[in-house]
């Protein structure tokens, strides 16, 4: 039951590597939704976002404005920091409850799908650490094209988390997702057939 950690910046391409893995079998913990989950109306996490950062990130309806509070964080690294220490021990006890779930199929492969991976679970004891990686200007490209992002607001969302130099050194596998979204898929099989051989 090999546990994998599947990383990469804004815009890399992991989901689409995540997305063909999952078509081959394997079970998807997917550290973003795993966010949200813990943010929901009415949790700890979100009460305390609300406490250090303001009672105005809340909408009428009791969830989170994620994107007022991605305004409001991503520009400041303290705020992020800050921000960081209210989700990170949340999602990481919550991940860690899904990978146990996962791991009662003794043949399951497991793929971690985390962003931050650099920035927050690096020393976790994985069985392959792999990066989705196109340069930055590609994903500045992409974020503006398919996310409707400014290009300063791109920049910063990509300044914001860990460098390409910083997620690369955790690399066993790095695939290079600067081609076609065929080419992309091609090596997620690749990396499957390694997986799953």
């Amino acid at each position: 039951m090999p546990l994998i950690a599947l990383t990469g910046g804004i815009a890399s391409g992991k989901s689409t590597i995540a997305g063909r893995l999952a078509e081959h079998g394997a079970v998807i913990v997917d550290a973003d939704q795993i966010v949200r989950d813990v943010q929901q109306p009415g949790s700890p996490v979100l009460e305390q976002i609300a406490a250090s950062f303001g009672a105005d990130l809340v909408r009428a309806d009791g969830s989170l404005d994620r994107a007022a509070l991605g305004a409001r964080v991503f520009a400041d690294p303290a705020q992020l920091a800050a921000l960081n220490a209210i989700v990170h021990p949340a999602v990481r006890a919550e991940s860690a409850r899904r990978f146990a779930e996962a791991a009662a199929d003794p043949h399951a492969v497991i793929v971690y799908d985390v962003p931050l991976l650099a920035e927050a679970r690096a020393s976790d004891p994985w069985d392959l650490v792999v990066v989705a990686h196109a340069p930055a200007e590609i994903r500045v490209q992409r974020l503006i094209r398919e996310r409707g992002m400014s290009e300063a607001d791109a920049r910063a969302r990509i300044a914001a988390q860990a460098s390409d130099e910083d997620r690369l050194k955790l690399a066993d596998v790095v695939i290079d997702t600067t081609g076609t979204l065929e080419d992309t898929r091609s090596r997620a099989d690749a990396l499957w057939e390694r997986l799953s051989g």
